[in-house]
């Protein structure tokens, strides 16, 4: 098998199983115990807080653990707009993941003003577009770094300049970044961040928030006062142990991925003359290819891949099962029948140059049987 979905999740890797194994076993304990086994398990929270804390050039106090990237959006847009007394107005982009755009309809319903702001053809955000949308109400922005879709990145450290310049709080959606880009959060210029573990080889369940410690915000969970009260519950230990270590680890060299990258874009353009490739061409992540094949459903094209022992998906894979064409798609001007012919590759350093010319090699043979009109073999 030729595992293409790392954008969905990525295979927990050893060295972080390594990393977590003596916090689910032999010191298991709740770090909010004043014993021995829970004293151990808080001093490895504490330097899985600092480690974490290290890559994003934060400050102590500003990273909070919590269960993935979808409770850090939900954290980071509803918290920082239920706290700010800025107004009641919210900035996204219509390319968001549907964790901040369900986020953003949720303050909506309960009486926000929220602005989508449009994106180009590569499902970029202009500045310009965005300095327009701002007012002296805005309580907060939430632009994606990278899209999860089409891999297109996004300039974010202008679009937080622009916010900035208008005092508005500004997260970015770093899921798919991390291990690819720069996470300093002060050269970016943002005021909170969201990451999750199982993108960089973590098990699913474990994500983290960085907010600036001069930015107040809401917290959604309650209880027993866990992360000086920012995120109430029980801290999962070998979670926070295993992301720092994913963290640390990154992706590998990401010139060399994105050289083969291109390499294998170049091949499945030319072994499929009609598909086109959707995103930013050269503002993109490095371990991420993703087409769009006119005339064919992109769901059947994952079958028959899938039939030859190459997995790959048509988009985010919480939209998975749903017959609505992407929304990424859409907002950058594809028509639904196209967008639903999309299909995305997404890879870590481990894809090899055999395993690129594999992919390239089945492309090309499902394509030639479908002009000649016969059965794919």
């Amino acid at each position: 098998m030729i595992y293409l979905d790392h954008a969905a999740t990525s295979p927990v890797r050893r060295e972080v199983l390594e990393a977590m194994w003596p916090f689910l076993t032999r010191d298991f304990g709740n770090p909010a115990s004043h014993h021995e086994v829970g004293e151990a398990a808080r001093h490895a929270l504490d330097e899985a807080r600092r480690r974490v804390t290290a890559q994003l050039g934060g400050r102590a106090g500003e990273v909070t653990f919590c269960s993935g990237g979808t409770e850090s959006d939900n954290t980071a847009i509803k918290g920082i707009a239920l706290a700010d007394p800025r107004g009641r107005h919210v900035v996204v982009s219509a390319v968001e993941h549907p964790a901040v755009l369900e986020s953003a309809a949720w303050l909506g319903r309960i009486g926000y003003d929220v602005t989508v702001l449009p994106v180009d053809a590569d499902g970029v955000v202009r500045p310009e577009v965005l300095a327009g949308a701002l007012r002296d109400d805005t309580t907060v922005v939430s632009i994606q770094y990278a899209n999860n879709e089409v891999g297109t990145i996004q300039p974010i450290a202008d679009l937080a300049a622009v916010a900035a310049e208008r005092g508005v709080p500004f997260h970015t959606d770093a899921v798919q970044a991390a291990g690819w880009l720069d996470l300093d959060v002060r050269r970016l210029g943002v005021t909170a961040m969201s990451l999750s573990g199982h993108k960089l080889g973590t098990p699913k369940g474990i994500g983290v928030l960085w907010v600036d410690r001069r930015q107040r915000f809401e917290p959604l969970v309650h209880g027993g006062g866990q992360q000086d009260g920012r995120r109430s519950g029980t801290e999962d230990v070998a979670g926070t142990v295993a992301l720092a270590t994913a963290l640390d680890l990154g992706h590998g060299d990401p010139e060399a991925v994105a050289a083969r990258r291109d390499r294998f874009v170049a091949g499945v353009l030319d072994a499929a003359p009609g598909a086109r490739l959707t995103g930013h061409r050269d503002h993109r992540l490095p371990g991420h290819a993703s087409f769009v094949f006119p005339g064919r459903s992109g769901e059947s094209l994952l079958v028959d891949l899938e039939a030859r022992g190459i997995v790959c998906s048509s988009g985010s894979a919480c939209a998975a099962g749903s017959d609505e064409p992407s929304h990424v798609l859409t907002a950058m001007g594809y028509d639904r029948e196209v967008a639903q012919s999309a299909v995305r590759f997404t890879f870590d350093a481990s894809f090899t140059d055999e395993e690129s010319e594999r992919v390239v090699a089945v492309v090309s043979a499902l394509e030639a049987s479908r002009a000649g009109g016969g059965r794919p073999r």
